[in-house]
């Protein structure tokens, strides 16, 4: 065996005569943490409000032509793609509360950018450096709350990562009815800035200190969290400390969870979520509903209920079960839309031009076409919620050893991204190729293939420390 063995198999933080620890301040922690979540919710989201103001603008004042808007709401995930390689290299050398203490910085500054911008180019700009916070903080935010919960809650804060972006959506929709967009910036520059104060109170992760060789250090920060000094050893210098080599590929240790944690990410955006929520206005538009900006609140306001739930009972259903019943409801609900796009494709004379609420003098067919939009999309985003949304964040933070966690999860984000990227700039052109009940059938044959990739791949890990899931992939 191997010292790098040896370190992965010693439990860093194990609870006296295995009771639960009982802090409750790992909670404050993860709240901390989980700020940096919210801001690149309010990112992601900033563009469903905005681009349509953008483009409804008449000269002098600032204007999006149709290219620009789509590279608007697309720019945010390339640099969020860089944002996960440069997390990758910042998680383990600056550690994980400096780096999410770095990335409110990019934060503020892309929002302030685009709160002056003059012309496109300073919008992209703006947007370009929120995306690259967002990579950041998409990465380090699962790491830094995995590594301080214990086992009995780690589903829970885990999941709360998902939950506050989803949040973060949510308040940029609601606060775009009542913001203009330059307004609308400003307000995306609070979440990151009261992040920073609060993440200064914070500590850094025991495990990292651990592996700095700070054992005082790491004994403050377990008193602090859990409530009281645990019963764990310092672990040997390791492999964390040679950083990571080719060879270590063959590891079964490392090249599973390798695989598993880039198809979850590349799964869930095959989903179709991002080009969902980036165009949730757009897609409602389309599917002849007056009001669309009340359509994607309440798409919001949903997705926050189910990620809530999933939260409450990730620690007792476990990852694996909502994984795949996450995705049988995907299926069914994207093959659903799919099929309103093909019944309403005719023409006027088969649309369905309905409010939320639809009148009662609407025909009974058309009525029932438009809930059968309403209900589709609504069931996509109440699936997603409960497993796929949620739950790719936290294996990622839980699969991959420790001398290897920086790089593996920077390649997962780097993936996640770049898949969001291209879902998101290529989704109207795909519709406009394959219509739009046909893209939607193909994000659900994607959905059938996650499901049977979970089933076949995916491991619980409910209950088990981080050292007994690497020796699951190990072997032993």
């Amino acid at each position: 065996m191997t010292p790098g063995d040896q370190e992965e198999t010693q439990p860093l933080l194990r609870p006296p005569g295995g009771s639960a620890p009982r802090g409750r301040r790992v909670f404050l922690a993860a709240f901390a943490a989980a700020l940096g979540p919210l801001s690149f919710g309010f990112a992601l989201g900033y563009s469903s409000p905005a681009i349509p103001s953008l483009r409804r603008a008449a000269p002098p004042a600032l204007r999006l032509d149709d290219a620009a808007a789509s590279w608007f709401g697309a720019i945010v995930t390339l640099g969020a793609a860089a944002g996960g390689v440069l997390g990758g290299w910042l998680v383990d050398r600056a550690g994980r509360k400096l780096s999410l203490l770095l990335c409110a910085v990019p934060f503020v500054a892309g929002f302030t950018v685009i709160t002056a911008a003059q012309n496109v180019w300073m919008l992209l700009g703006g947007r370009l450096l929120t995306g690259l916070a967002c990579g950041i903080a998409s990465l380090v935010a699962p790491v830094y709350i995995s590594e301080i919960a214990y086992p009995e809650v780690r589903g829970l804060l885990g999941s709360c990562v998902q939950l506050m972006v989803v949040i973060g959506i949510l308040l940029a929709y609601l606060a775009g009815w009542v913001l203009k967009w330059r307004w609308l910036a400003v307000l995306g520059c609070v979440p990151p800035s009261f992040m920073l104060l609060l993440m200064c109170c914070m500590p850094e992760t025991p495990r990292y200190l651990l592996t700095q060789h700070k054992r005082q250090e790491a004994v403050a920060a377990m008193q602090f969290l859990w409530g009281s000094e645990q019963g764990w050893e310092e672990p040997p210098v390791g492999a964390e400390h040679e950083g990571f080599h080719l060879a270590q590929l063959r590891r079964p240790g490392v090249y599973k969870p390798f695989i598993i944690g880039i198809s979850l990410m590349a799964f869930q955006q095959l989903s179709g979520i991002n080009a969902v929520m980036f165009y949730a206005e757009t897609i409602f538009e389309e599917a002849k509903f007056k009001d669309s900006s009340l359509a994607s609140v309440i798409v919001g306001i949903i997705q926050v209920l189910f990620t809530a739930i999933a939260a409450l009972v990730m620690d007792r259903a476990g990852r694996r079960l909502l994984l795949a019943l996450s995705g049988v409801v995907m299926v069914f609900s994207t093959s659903a839309f799919g099929a309103y796009f093909k019944l309403t494709q005719g023409g006027p004379s088969n649309s369905s031009h309905v409010d939320l609420l639809a009148p009662v003098s609407m025909e009974p067919a058309s009525v029932g076409l438009a809930w059968l939009a309403v209900g589709s999309m609504c069931l996509f985003i109440a699936g997603f919620a409960m497993g796929w949304g949620p739950i790719p964040w936290l294996l990622m933070s839980e699969i991959f050893p420790l001398h290897v966690k920086g790089l593996a999860t920077g390649v997962c984000v780097l993936t996640n991204w770049f898949m969001a990227f291209l879902v998101t700039k290529e989704f109207s052109s795909l519709m406009e190729v394959l219509r739009p009940y046909g893209a939607f059938w193909l994000a659900a044959a994607f959905c059938i293939f996650s499901v049977l990739f979970t089933l076949a791949c995916v491991p619980e890990t409910k209950g088990k420390t981080l050292e007994q899931i690497t020796a699951h992939f190990e072997g032993r």
